[in-house]
């Protein structure tokens, strides 16, 4: 297996990528770790290169929902890209690994002295904005089962392997549902064939299986980032 890299980096020319990452230092992704806060200044920008990050609204005092992810295909400071120093949501790590870490400074300096480097940003802004979309409409009309089942390959192809740890309250809190309802939505999976859970541990059987229970909005995703910065990384 090939090293990981972050792919809107990867997509850089050569002398710009070599310029971006000669700024960029290399930060564990720490379980939990919260890289930024909703309405705090962006002090960093993160490229992950391995694990991924949840983002996460918060309104009122009603636990946090999880309305979009990021792995080695994006990045953390988007708004960065528009002048925008502040974050609209939390980007919490739920799955160790590594990134590229910039400081908003020279990452500014950076931005305005590499074309390359806005044009690829602003196309993913609009490949987060459709995520979001995505995810509010996913909230009102689908079912637990098919979002379940599209949380679950959204996190396989960030992780890069079949099985992870992930406990039915964590799911609960991401999905914005109470408990029971995940548990009702992991165990028919589990019959299915398609995953096994035990005590936290998840592992996915049968990727085409669920590819074919999760929502439409998995599909729509990939379609969307596809078509504006290339062929989203898979699972390994």
């Amino acid at each position: 297996m090939s090293p990981p890299q972050n792919c809107l980096i990867e997509l850089l020319p050569r002398r710009d990528r070599e310029r971006l990452l000669a700024l960029c230092e290399s930060v564990p992704l720490v379980l939990s770790e919260v890289l930024c806060e909703a309405g705090a200044p962006v002090r960093h920008v993160f490229f992950p290169t391995e694990g991924f990050i949840s983002l996460v609204a918060r309104v009122d005092e009603h636990p946090g929902l999880e309305v979009g992810m990021v792995g080695r295909e994006g990045m953390v400071g988007a708004p960065l890209a528009v002048g925008v120093a502040t974050s609209p949501m939390r980007a919490l790590v739920q799955g160790e690994g590594q990134a590229w870490r910039i400081g908003v400074a020279p990452f500014r300096r950076e931005l305005a002295r590499s074309p390359a480097l806005k044009r690829q940003l602003d196309r993913y802004l609009y490949v987060l904005m459709a995520q979001l979309v995505s995810s509010a409409g996913c909230l009102r009309f689908h079912l637990i089962g098919p979002r379940l089942a599209r949380w679950l390959l959204m996190t396989q192809d960030r992780a890069r392997q079949d099985s992870f740890h992930v406990t039915h309250e964590f799911l609960a809190y991401m999905l914005g549902v109470r408990r029971v309802g995940v548990t009702v939505a992991a165990g028919e999976l589990q019959r299915q064939g398609l995953i096994t859970y035990h005590r936290g541990e998840l592992s996915v059987l049968d990727r085409p299986g669920l590819e074919a229970s999760a929502c439409s909005c998995y599909d729509a995703d990939r379609r969307v980032y596809a078509q504006q910065i290339g062929e989203p990384p898979a699972a390994a």
